[in-house]
């Protein structure tokens, strides 16, 4: 009964620029992190392959030490790792791959694919059919070959490829490294091991995307596993269990506020983050300043706590109540600037006066809470 880890789109040594550097540099490090965890998840499922479906390097031109560190993360499994190249890393006359068969990276345990070719692993009881891709985007089924390649009777056939399944993930439209959809079926395989797609996802009972293992993008597909596959015997159909990998969360939401309870939700879902969650949250609508200023106590509590947060305030129309601007004692002058751009904030550049608004209140509720600070200080040294 063959066990194998399917997985795919490693993408080891992408880059996160639209992040700070101190959550950029961890969050590309999951991704080395992620494969330690697949190789001791292969290492206690006692597998009998890890099968890497393409993309597992981002790009080309990564660093030797990426290179070596890479498949020093995969040593933690002493059994067969195939691995394929995809459209990210294509297996071109000079690649990533050559680079790493010349740094002396490439254990004996890891066969890479450089090639369409049938791998046997007869004592283990099955045959792989590979379908790597030698230039970054074909217009041609790579997969085709799988229909008429033989292999030895007994064994089960498993294929890999890297690309898109015609009429499901791109409909209507002609997409690079195109798959048959029926392919298992005119290739008669026990299962089709994809990479391309980075969410977990089942095309039919034979075929899987396993999806990137650890999260790398704001889209809720279902990202961040490794696909556990057995299959009894030819013929038999597999059972494939999805199994968590990845660190990181990546969430997007979006709060409209319009009375001043629907903070709450906001502080909540603010309290709920931990040092998983990569997350962009927009705030829309209207809000008065109590409510603005319990959101941002909370912002700043839970920023310390995420990997990475982003508060999209652009939206939020700041509408602070009489009460708020009494508590200001914003009074004459400063009052009457207030009332008009709480005027102009329906006018010709309502997010300008909004922005104003915001900070002069902010500033004003600022002071406030730095003299009520100041009073309990000279109070305090007075008693004492």
């Amino acid at each position: 009964m063959p066990l194998f880890i399917h997985t795919a789109d490693w993408q080891i040594g992408r880059q996160y620029s639209q992040f700070a550097a101190d959550d950029a540099v961890p969050i590309a490090e999951a991704r080395i992190d992620t494969v330690l965890t697949i190789a001791r998840l292969a290492s206690d499922q006692r597998a009998d392959a890890v099968l890497v479906a393409g993309d597992v390097f981002d790009a080309q031109t990564v660093s030797d030490k990426t290179i070596r560190r890479l498949f020093n993360a995969m040593s933690g499994f002493a059994g067969p790792w195939i691995l394929i190249p995809g459209n990210h890393d294509a297996a071109l006359a000079e690649s990533v791959w050559t680079r790493a068969q010349r740094l002396g990276a490439v254990a004996a345990n890891v066969h890479l694919s450089l090639q369409p070719e049938t791998l046997v692993f007869a004592s283990a009881g099955f045959a792989v059919l590979t379908a790597p891709l030698t230039q970054r985007h074909t217009y041609n089924d790579l997969t085709a070959w799988f229909d008429s390649a033989e292999t030895p009777a007994g064994l089960l056939r498993i294929g890999m490829a890297h690309g898109a399944v015609q009429g499901i993930l791109a409909p209507d439209i002609d997409s690079a490294n195109p798959i048959a959809p029926d392919r298992t079926e005119r290739a008669r395989l026990d299962y089709l091991a994809l990479g391309d797609w980075h969410g977990c996802k089942q095309i039919d009972a034979r075929t899987w995307y396993s999806g990137t293992p650890e999260t790398d993008r704001f889209r809720a597909n279902e990202p961040g596993f490794a696909l556990r596959v057995q299959i009894d015997a030819p013929g038999a159909p597999p059972r494939v269990e999805p199994i968590q990998v990845g660190r990181y969360r990546w969430s997007q939401s979006v709060h409209v506020l319009a009375v001043a309870s629907d903070a709450d939700a906001v502080v909540a879902r603010l309290a709920d983050l931990d040092d998983c969650d990569v997350a962009q949250i927009a705030l829309q609508g209207e809000a008065d300043l109590h409510s603005l200023e319990r959101i941002k106590a909370a912002l700043s509590q839970a920023e310390a706590r995420a990997r990475s947060l982003a508060v999209d305030f652009d939206a939020l129309r700041l509408l602070p109540t009489d009460e708020d601007i009494l508590a200001l004692n914003a009074d004459g002058y400063l009052g009457d600037v207030i009332a008009t751009l709480r005027d102009r904030q329906g006018g010709v550049e309502p997010q300008v006066a909004t922005q104003a608004l915001a900070l002069l209140t902010t500033l004003l509720a600022e002071r406030r809470a730095a003299s009520k600070v100041g009073d309990g200080t000279a109070t305090q040294g007075a008693t004492a």
